[in-house]
């Protein structure tokens, strides 16, 4: 079960349950099943402005995020899916911040549920900088099958490190 390394904290009967999809080939249909559509979010110009509708429906009042795109390099450099980063730079005798989100390019395709996923984690970091219960609640308050998301999300990406593109 070591091929399941996005299902590492996982318990151990739902791992066996995932490779026993993977044998019988049917992880894929069954992800498939759940979620038929591809979003249509390719650009950083619709990921940007697919970010603000969702910042301006629950976090109105959060710092403004200047920049959300689509990154190449966040998995292989950090490990992750998305990032959360604030820039701070001196103007003059001001200090001024800025918050950019970048998305792993993997997901120019795939469900939007997942996508809309990993912009509310980011989002939420707006507010939590850490992976506390606060920050979960605030997750599960902009997306409410948050946690069942990213059981899925990590199905999803189980399929395609051991099998290869869904769609």
């Amino acid at each position: 079960m070591s091929q399941l390394k996005y299902l590492n904290a996982y318990p151990d009967h739902l791992k066996q349950q995932v490779t026993q999809l993977l044998k019988d080939e049917k992880l894929g249909s069954l992800l498939l099943d759940k979620y038929p559509q591809q979003h249509q979010v390719r650009t950083d110009r619709a990921l940007y402005a697919f970010t603000i509708d969702l910042k301006n429906n629950y976090l109105r009042k959060s710092a403004p995020v200047s920049k959300v795109i689509y990154d190449d390099k966040i998995s292989v450099t950090r490990d992750a899916l998305g990032l959360h980063t604030q820039i701070s730079r001196i103007q003059g005798n001001k200090l001024k911040s800025k918050n950019e989100i970048r998305i792993d390019s993997i997901f120019k395709r795939g469900p939007e549920a997942f996508l809309r996923m990993i912009v509310v984690h980011e989002l939420a970091h707006l507010r939590e900088k850490d992976h506390n219960k606060a920050f979960y609640k605030l997750c599960e308050h902009m997306e409410p099958d948050y946690h069942q998301l990213e059981f899925d999300l990590r199905l999803y990406l189980t399929h395609l490190d051991q099998v290869g593109k869904l769609y």
